[in-house]
């Protein structure tokens, strides 16, 4: 017998099947958490027990149930989705909120709409497969539907890409979210210094001069970041302005390539335990990704009050405060472009100051997370007021 639902408050579970653990799908889940305990939810989060979101979620007074999955599908797919459905007999959830294709994908086959599915994408996956495989990806998108009560879009753009491929889904937009504590101005804020103080906390840039201008990308090194695009853009930067450093903020598949491919001026930080010191010490952020649904690195920049440079993909233009288009987006896969757009805010130090002040206080009042985790809420109150069916179909064993 299915145990009686609850409304989302205190009693209510909520589990959360998560793959990937790292980068800016993980710091939404674990938001998300820190938010739902509070509000006195019960939290379940299912994921790998590799990388930092299982050991972060348990410390913000989540459950933690191991599920072992990989990023991408591939033979253990049965596999995995068994052990998703035995995951939700264990937990007994009132809501099941999958994140990113791979949860979405095993968590959806498991459940199968036998409990209150929430899925958000974080970017489609079919965007990211080209050919035979990104058409598998959006067909199965379209079929899956069937058995997803709300599919949350993190932007306006990522709904509507959604929608161009034909999924027919009941939409939620709910933007990313920045703690607004924990990415602030720093000592820029306090004292009208500039980013001498931050930088030098970090050993990586105890060599590099005062007076140079320092360009941070933070993300994954992996194709979707678009890294290899920056540095074919970062020759020209260069040659315009000699002394300037671009840092590479995190770890990832492309890393071996990427540090064989780089000039002397750009450097390498690696995984990072705390991104918030890199933006502070940053003159600008660069961030050209070939897809997203609304990234969380450029809210996390502008929340510390940095100018960003991005490329026009989902979620871009929505993130930046309006009238910023011109200076701090550029076309994806466009480093002429990006090499042009990098070099102007780098050569006029009050525009970029400007910009990062406004976008401060545009992330203040429109990206802070607890707007995000209330907006979340109200979903799964909708979702869960709403009369089940009688599902005939089993959670497969």
């Amino acid at each position: 017998m299915q145990r009686q639902r609850h409304r989302p408050g205190t009693g209510f579970t909520a589990l959360h099947l998560v793959q990937p653990v790292d980068g800016g799908v993980a710091q939404v889940v674990l938001d998300l958490v820190a938010a739902q305990v509070a509000a006195g939810f019960r939290v379940a989060v299912g994921c790998p027990p590799e990388g930092p979101l299982a050991g972060a979620a348990a410390r913000r007074g989540a459950e933690i149930h191991v599920w072992h999955a990989t990023r991408e599908p591939g033979p253990g797919l049965l596999r995995e989705v068994r052990q998703a459905a035995r995951l939700v007999g264990r937990v007994c959830p009132d809501l099941v909120h999958a994140h990113s294709a791979k949860a979405g994908l095993a968590g959806r086959l498991a459940v199968r709409g036998r409990v209150p599915t929430v899925f958000q994408p974080h970017a489609w996956s079919f965007e990211a497969a080209g050919g035979v495989t990104g058409r598998l990806a959006g067909s199965w998108e379209r079929w899956a539907v069937r058995w997803t009560d709300r599919v949350v879009c993190v932007s306006e753009a990522e709904r509507r890409t959604g929608e161009r491929a034909g999924i027919d889904a009941t939409w939620s937009v709910v933007h990313n979210g920045v703690d607004t504590g924990r990415f602030n101005p720093g000592d820029r804020a306090a004292t009208g210094a500039g980013t001498g103080t931050a930088r030098a906390a970090l050993p990586l840039l105890a060599g590099v001069p005062a007076t140079a201008p320092v360009v941070v990308c933070v993300g994954r090194l992996c194709r979707q970041k678009g890294q290899d695009l920056l540095l074919r853009a970062w020759r020209p930067v260069v040659r315009r302005i000699p002394g300037a450093r671009l840092v590479l903020v995190g770890d990832g598949p492309d890393a071996a390539a990427l540090r064989a491919a780089a000039p002397p001026s750009v450097l390498f930080a690696g995984a990072v335990p705390d991104t918030a010191p890199w933006y502070r010490a940053a003159d600008l952020v660069v961030l050209p990704s070939r897809w997203e649904g609304m990234a969380v690195a450029p809210l996390e920049a502008m929340a510390s009050g940095r100018a960003v440079v991005l490329s026009d993909v989902d979620g871009a233009r929505e993130s930046l405060p309006p009238g910023h288009e011109r200076f701090c987006l550029t076309p994806p896969e466009d480093p002429p472009a990006l090499a042009a757009a990098v070099s102007a805010l780098l050569l006029d130090g009050p525009l970029r100051e400007a910009i990062g002040r406004r976008s401060h206080q545009h992330v203040l009042s429109t990206y802070d997370v607890r707007q995000t985790a209330q907006a979340i809420a109200d979903v799964y109150r909708e979702v869960a007021a709403v009369p089940r069916p009688e599902r005939r179909e089993p959670i497969p064993q």
